[in-house]
This record gives C-alpha cells, structure tokens and sequence, in this order.
C-alpha cells in the first residue's frame, strides 16, 4: 500500500510538473514571438501551433489537479442550511457525477482523438491527435480523484488553497 502511495504521489508530481513546464514554455514561445515579430519582422511558423497546444494541454492537466485539489466551483449559502447526513449524501452524488463526468472525456476525448489522428497540425506536421490525447488522459485522472474522494480517501496534496473556507 505504501508502494502505491508513493508512485501516486510520484505521478501528481510529474503532472505538476508538467504543468509548470507547459506553462513557462508558453512565456517563453510567445515573449520570443512578440519579440522576432516587432524587432524583425519575422514570425516563427510553429510558434501558434507550439502554445495552442500548450495551452490545452496545460488547461487539461489543471482540470484533473483541479479536481484532485478539491478546487471545483461551489455554492455553499444552501447547503450550509442542510443538516451534516445531507450534505454527506450531497458530497458522494458530486464524487459520482464527477466519476461519470470523468467517464465521459475518456470515451468522447478517445474518439475524438482517434478522429483528428490521420490530419497534421500545418506548421509542425504533428498529428492533430497531439492536441486531444490529453482528454482521456485528464478523464482517467478525474475518475481516478473522484474514486478515491467517493471512498473517503483524501486527495489533496496542497492544504488551505481554497480561499473560502469550504471542504
């Protein structure tokens, strides 16, 4: 078991990570970018296609640390009325919503990238599936976070990030 623990928490730092490199990666293309293109007039021909898909890859990989951080939107003025069991009931039906949420970009994000794999992104000639093989892998990860959170099992890695206060 703590084997298992161990490799998780080596894979959400190397999510983490990936995440953070992503994004600077992003920094740096588009400082360059905006630099080349006033200084010399020149646009690097990859430079879009590098930061869009950056840029989903990045959104997609902070959905699921999302999820795993317990980062979602929540209203709570109602349920803060509702007596401790029924916000327990509500917790395990947001888990499994979550669950089945997660589910779906597994089995739509596969397809989709099945689809777009035959075309090439223009500049970089990568295949298009390049940009949407991160959904099933940020689906996975979701059904993984909302399993565990469904059980009882905590997934948070970084306590008091939640600005209101909430569970």
């Amino acid at each position: 078991m703590q084997q298992l623990k161990r490799i998780a928490l080596w894979f959400d730092s190397l999510l983490e990570n990936l995440a953070q490199i992503a994004l600077l990666s992003m920094i740096l293309i588009v400082t360059v970018q905006v630099l080349t293109r006033k200084l010399f007039n020149y646009v690097l021909p990859w430079s879009e296609e590098v930061t869009l898909l950056l840029l989903v890859w990045f959104a997609f990989i902070g959905i699921a640390i999302g999820f795993r951080e317990r980062l979602h939107l929540a209203i709570d003025s109602f349920t803060a009325k509702l007596p401790p069991l029924a916000n327990k009931v509500l917790d395990k039906v947001i888990y499994a919503v979550t669950l089945a949420f997660g589910f779906y970009l597994v089995v739509s994000g596969t397809e989709f990238t099945q689809l777009m794999h035959e075309s090439r992104l223009a500049a970089t000639g990568l295949p298009n599936s390049i940009i949407y093989v991160i959904m099933p892998i940020t689906g996975v990860l979701v059904c993984i976070y909302s399993f565990l959170q469904l059980i009882g099992i905590d997934t948070v890695r970084h306590k008091g990030m939640d600005e209101g206060g909430g569970h």
